[in-house]
């Protein structure tokens, strides 16, 4: 149609290229996710509240309490960190 031919064989490379970008994309997903805390088991926990006491059985509450805990402490070391970024730049 516009004179160029394309020999055979080459949409593999197009394949090979679209598959690199596609694992880097991965790798890059991954890493991110891992450094902000994305891989927590407990994060079931947070979607409870304290009224929530009569659906959980006691170990699971206490297990709630913990996580909701530690959480609010790490949310309070982000708050720092950031304020602590503003104020220095």
């Amino acid at each position: 149609m516009f004179g160029v031919e394309l020999q055979d064989g080459w949409t593999i490379y197009i394949w090979l290229i679209s598959g690199v970008f596609i694992l880097i994309g991965v790798v890059i997903g991954i890493r991110w996710a891992a450094k902000n805390e994305q891989f927590d088991e407990d994060i079931k926990y947070l979607v409870f509240d304290e009224n929530d006491e009569d659906k959980m059985s006691p170990e699971e509450f206490k297990k709630f309490q913990e996580v909701n805990q530690y959480q609010e402490q790490r949310r309070r070391e982000k708050l720092a960190e950031e304020a602590a970024l503003r104020n220095r730049g």
